[in-house]
């Protein structure tokens, strides 16, 4: 069994032999109980190591597609039960969707996160082995109120990369960008205020506001940012509290601010005194030189997060705002939370210290970058509208040829395939014939056999 392994790549060995074998058994369909070539028959003909091997095989057994007997015997693993769970499959949000997909179960090629396959546990776990011998405050202790003082100094560092002036005294530890989006909105915004927020635009959002009662403008995005001379209407018209944006890797549709759409936005908002939110739990996934609008106005409130990079389960977000909005913001969390876990933020912090987290931002987005291409081009074989081609990052936002919603998730359904949510997106739970695509999730081939379906000259599914 050739594996194709790049020893150029950025993408770590033992990775692309999870990869690879992945690929094999789903591209193949490969009946449950195919026993695998031997650990050593496999590494000696890719020239890779046992170890490397066996711990490939040793994930996918975690991830469920291997089944191991016999010691070093590794077979197929039977199909899963299908889980049944009592959601809404039409606004399905992302947290919902990020889940670790199997052989067995529909490709979620509209999620919001990274695949199982793609997370790399080797760094992570050495941090982890690390914070458990050094810091033993960490295994019991809740973090300060603020966050822990050597991961708000790696973050005030980190930030200068995107321009960003950040004193670690003006910076607070969250649990993820959507705890940091929901101090702020329970904090800064009383119920009945109104704020505007772009459409398309990040569903738990829509979901954080209207559980507040806080009351929703709608804001088209274009593919340079928002509609800045709709936003200056919007403004003049209803006045609003606040305003939140995606500057880089925009949820859903992968756009990233123009500068000039920059300046006039925070040029509007000034004149009109309305806060700015800037949302950048996306932005590690793209180029650090794309404009952020906390580089151009201290006064801009930004949240970020390394749930979407490195682990959903690690859970570490933050907010960069101004003196008086993170004492406020302190004192709700320790209220609501009593403070973060610092254990993951030391995890985090050892991360950032050592390289490990760069790198890791490195190759996903070589990764990506290279995925991105292919299924642009995939797409525009298949007659898709694609929205503005983004440069990088994880989402492609795209209206295939059959503008028949029903049917494209029929056909979708043949190939194994889950679409995107076509209300989600919207403020107001709007349809929409456009899709969100998760590029790591579409060189499956079942995605690709998909689009290749949809092109125009296929027939129609009845």
């Amino acid at each position: 069994m050739e594996l194709r392994i790049d020893r150029q790549a950025l993408v770590p060995v033992v990775q692309q032999i999870v990869d690879g074998l992945a690929g094999w058994i789903r591209q193949d369909a490969v009946q449950p109980g195919t026993r695998l070539p031997s650990v050593r028959q496999l590494a000696r003909q890719n020239l890779l190591s046992q170890s490397s091997v066996n711990e490939a095989c040793e994930r996918l057994v975690a991830q469920g597609l291997l089944a191991s007997r016999h010691g070093s015997s590794f077979f197929v693993a039977p199909p899963l039960s299908p889980v049944h769970e009592p959601t809404d499959q039409n606004r399905q949000p992302d947290a919902l969707a990020d889940g670790g997909e199997s052989a067995q179960r529909e490709l979620k090629l509209g999620c919001g996160g990274l695949p199982e396959s793609w997370r790399e546990s080797d760094d992570l776990g050495y941090a982890i082995r690390q914070v458990t011998r050094t810091d033993m405050a960490g295994l019991f202790n809740y973090s300060t109120p603020l966050g822990l003082p050597a991961l708000r100094e790696q973050l005030s560092r980190r930030l200068k990369q995107f321009s960003i002036e950040a004193d670690k005294n003006l910076i607070l530890t969250t649990t993820g960008a959507t705890h940091g989006l929901d101090l702020i909105v329970r904090t800064l915004l009383p119920p009945g205020s109104c704020v505007v927020v772009e459409s398309p635009g990040y569903s738990n959002l829509f979901d954080l506001l209207k559980l507040h009662k806080i009351d929703m403008i709608e804001l088209p995005r274009t593919p340079r940012g928002p509609d800045v001379d709709a936003l200056q209407d919007l403004l003049a018209m209803h006045r609003p509290t606040a305003l939140f944006v995606n500057s880089a890797c925009h949820n859903p549709t992968g756009s990233s601010l123009a500068p000039a759409v920059a300046q006039r936005l925070l040029q509007l908002t000034k004149e009109h005194a309305v806060l700015v939110i800037e949302d950048d739990a996306y932005g590690d996934f793209q180029s650090s030189a794309r404009t952020r609008l906390a580089a151009l106005d201290p006064d801009v409130v930004y949240v970020g997060s390394f749930s979407k990079t490195l682990s959903s389960s690690l859970r570490v977000g933050f907010v960069v705002a101004g003196p008086s909005i993170i004492a406020r913001l302190s004192e709700v969390k320790g209220i609501t939370s009593m403070g973060g876990s610092r254990f993951c933020e030391s995890v985090l912090a050892c991360l950032l210290a050592n390289g490990a987290y760069r790198k890791l931002v490195q190759r996903q987005r070589q990764r990506l970058g290279a995925d991105m291409g292919v299924l642009l081009q995939v797409l525009e074989d298949a007659d898709w509208e694609v929205f503005g081609k983004p440069a990088g990052g994880l989402f492609i936002w795209a209206r295939p040829p059959l503008c028949d919603y029903a049917g494209v998730q029929r056909l979708a359904k043949r190939f194994g395939v889950q679409l995107s949510s076509r209300t989600a997106f919207s403020p107001s739970g709007a349809d929409s014939d456009w899709l969100r695509i998760n590029v790591a999730y579409a060189r499956d081939p079942r995605a690709q056999a998909f689009f290749r379906a949809t092109a125009l000259d296929r027939p129609r599914v009845s």
